[in-house]
């Protein structure tokens, strides 16, 4: 166990790692504005309080693209058990939108620069006269300051050192957590995990293997996941390290399978095909998983009596992890104990200081994206 809600097993490997861990060092020491929004004293551009007048609304829209949406729906996906209020998540183009005339209805509109042109499009036409609003961004006259202006919305400092895939736990993601009725500061974890050497310990490694598989030209990151409330947290590390590495001709792909139901597509090539892979198997214990009916079990299949769909998932993944093992596929392995905020803030917190310490690394930047740049200044050459 490296927290008291995650159990990692990580690649068998038995790679030192001197460098990777000076560099956490010298990372933690810096104190950036990344770190800050970490730490359970970082401040919030919101306060509390001012929500309050929020608390009657059972139907919330966030609209945003990228890292302004995919943490939030992380976290409302992972702990939806926890939450009484629908939350729909306006994230892509969509050319026939149905509209909601007749609910009340927050909108969460959030861009850091203001000026995300499916953000604009999408605010455009969902927005109406009767609705509340709440904009995060840049504290810059960008054109959704401006809508919010207009509109006379409150406008949310959006922290200006703080890209949309490391904000999950700014008030992009905590803002919006506080909406669900969870507690934002249970979130952050970094102080003490910082001072957890166990859970050092596996990130130093783990970056180190990882170094070691690129080296290999091994460049498939591979997600076999258990949960499928967790979908949306690898949607979020998708971004996390695709964004993040690819640059330079350098990078990894990040790939989603969803289980067990990929065992009856793409496991065939995972186990026999070509070498370019590495893993990560992801499960969650889930407590009341729903039990098997044993009457209506025919007798050749008496080994599934007493057992929960959570049961036969577990035996699925140790039986794959079992035959990676047996064929020296590499892999790592996450089980988590516990389906609350402080575990998932863990978990945001690992993936986020692995995929920085693996930019410093790899020398490229991990905190910008120009090439994606360029597509958006083409987009408005074309339209113009």
């Amino acid at each position: 166990m490296i927290t008291s809600g995650i159990f990692f097993k990580n690649f068998e490997l038995k790679k030192k790692s001197p460098k990777i861990k000076k560099k956490l060092e010298k990372f933690i020491a810096e104190n950036n504005s990344i770190t800050q929004s970490l730490k359970k004293n970082y401040q919030d551009f919101f306060k509390k309080k001012e929500l309050k007048k929020y608390k009657s609304f059972k139907n919330i829209r966030v609209i945003g693209m990228g890292g302004s949406s995919l943490g939030t729906e992380a976290i409302y996906d992972f702990l939806k058990y926890k939450i009484t209020k629908k939350f729909t998540f306006i994230n892509n183009l969509n050319p026939k939108f149905k509209k909601e005339n007749n609910k009340k209805i927050l909108n969460l509109i959030v861009s850091k620069s203001g000026n995300t042109i499916e953000t604009i499009v999408n605010a455009n036409i969902l927005i109406k006269k009767k609705d509340k609003n709440i904009f995060i961004t840049e504290n810059k006259k960008n054109y959704l300051y401006l809508l919010g202006q207009k509109l006379k919305a409150d406008i949310i400092h959006h922290n200006n050192y703080i890209g949309g895939r490391y904000s999950v736990l700014s008030e992009v993601g905590m803002l919006p957590a506080e909406l669900m009725g969870l507690d934002s500061k249970k979130f952050r974890q970094f102080n003490n995990l910082i001072k957890n050497r166990k859970f050092l310990n596996a990130l130093i490694s783990n970056v180190g293997s990882t170094l070691y598989f690129i080296k290999k030209e091994k460049f498939n990151s591979i997600i076999i996941n258990y949960d499928k409330q967790s979908e949306n947290l690898f949607n979020w590390y998708q971004q996390l390290i695709a964004e993040s590495l690819g640059k330079k001709s350098k990078g990894l792909l990040p790939i989603i399978s969803s289980m067990p139901r990929d065992n009856h597509s793409v496991m065939q090539l995972y186990l026999d095909g070509f070498k370019k892979n590495f893993f990560t198997f992801f499960y969650v214990d889930e407590k009341n998983s729903t039990k098997i009916i044993n009457k209506d079990v025919l007798s050749p299949y008496n080994f599934i009596k007493n057992k929960s769909v959570g049961n036969i998932a577990f035996a699925q993944k140790k039986a794959s992890e079992n035959i990676f093992k047996k064929k020296n596929i590499p892999f790592r392995s996450f089980e988590i104990k516990k389906r609350d905020e402080k575990t998932l803030g863990e978990l945001f917190c690992f993936f986020m200081l692995e995929t920085i310490l693996l930019g410093k690394a790899l020398k490229v930047n991990p905190y910008d994206q120009p090439a994606v740049e360029t597509i958006k200044k083409e987009t408005r050459n074309i339209l113009i």
